[in-house]
């Protein structure tokens, strides 16, 4: 499994987006259904570990390895050597239902 996604890339993507998920989140009023008074969403870390990084990073991995291999058949069948966007368009409906 040497060739794979950075860790440290896929890490900061991740907080990239928890960043905008939780921006966009204080935009929008939090109604807390929470009887005890626990942690309320706002105030929770969204973090990942190692193992879940390195799993993450695999499963990218395979998903991009796919979306490439089904897009080279379309694009083969229609004679062309190069992947355009549209080759892509046309398998990621079936690829992500299959992911």
């Amino acid at each position: 499994m040497g060739d794979t996604f950075d860790p440290d890339l896929i890490h900061s993507i991740f907080k990239l987006i928890w960043k905008r998920t939780s921006a966009r989140d204080e935009d929008t009023p939090l109604i807390d259904v929470e009887a005890d008074g626990g942690t309320s969403k706002k105030s929770r870390p969204t973090s990942a570990n190692a193992g879940a990084l390195k799993i993450s990073c695999e499963l990218l991995r395979l998903f991009v390895t796919e979306a490439v291999q089904r897009a080279a058949i379309i694009a083969e069948a229609e004679g062309t050597e190069k992947i355009e966007p549209t080759h892509l368009e046309r398998i990621l409906p079936q690829l992500l239902l299959d992911f």
